[in-house]
């Protein structure tokens, strides 16, 4: 037998393995989904996104799973140095986006990843709804524990001013001045530290009335030491780490479409 003709025969050509998915469409995918991603923040630098997923499962409109990550994102007032995510299942219309059409979420996203603030995020953030209304409840609950008479509890929008939020090592601080209906100002200045009490709720820890914003020592406040805060139950804390200067969460939630 010819030599060469041997050499064809033990060398055939490699058929690629049937695990190994077609990536073509994915590719092509890509860009419509770093679209959607961006229409849904106020802003973001340096978006990195990868998907994990074969032709046959986006054209029936399934992606298994979507990494990405980004820095200096705003999504709805919220101010996040650094994003690292993770969805999985995402059932979208992608048969129609690879003929143009907008990409469409069909169902809710299990997402899961880190996300990291700093203390200029946060005090970046106070007026936006997601983080305002957590004050109003902390400041609510403050209020409740008898120390501020004067503040009127029937005033829907607590007149809030010169507010701003300190992070240091495994505690927040936060210090305000609240002005009631009758225009009484009460300085209000409070160091707590945070729990993850179930997955769905925060709680306070040795929370502490101090006389100014740079005291190092206040006036316990036992009444609203546990005192719970919900996160809704589309939202999964996993951890929260305080340390100066920033704070680190590790959550699991629920996206809408």
């Amino acid at each position: 037998m010819d030599s060469s003709q041997s050499d064809v025969n033990s060398n055939p050509v490699e058929e690629q393995p049937p695990t190994q998915k077609s990536r073509i469409i994915s590719k092509i995918v890509s860009p419509a989904v770093r679209l959607w991603l961006r229409s849904q923040v106020e802003q973001v630098e340096d978006l990195q996104l990868e998907i994990e997923a074969g032709d046959r499962q986006i054209l029936s409109g399934c992606i298994p799973k979507i990494t990405l990550s980004a820095v200096k994102a705003v999504y709805q007032g919220l101010h996040l140095s650094e994003i690292y995510l993770t969805g999985a299942n995402i059932r979208v219309n992608l048969g129609q986006v690879v003929r143009g059409k907008p990409l469409e979420l069909l169902e809710p996203i299990p997402v899961s990843g880190r996300i990291l603030l700093r203390q200029a995020d946060l005090n970046a953030s106070l007026t936006a709804p997601l983080l305002a209304n957590g004050v109003k409840e902390f400041l609510v609950a403050l209020l409740k524990s008898g120390d501020l008479t004067e503040a009127s509890l029937s005033d829907p929008d607590l007149n809030l001013q010169n507010l701003q939020i300190a992070l240091e090592e495994n505690q927040v601080l936060v210090s305000a001045s609240l002005i009631s209906v009758s225009g009484t100002v009460s300085a209000i200045a409070i160091r707590t530290g945070f729990e993850v009490a179930s997955p769905h709720e925060l709680k306070l820890v040795n929370p502490q009335w101090l006389p100014h914003a740079r005291a190092k020592r206040g006036m316990a406040i036992d009444d609203l030491n546990g005192y719970t805060f919900s996160l809704g139950t589309e939202t999964q804390i996993q951890q929260l780490t305080l340390a100066s200067g920033q704070v680190v969460c590790e959550a699991r939630l629920l996206v809408s479409p």
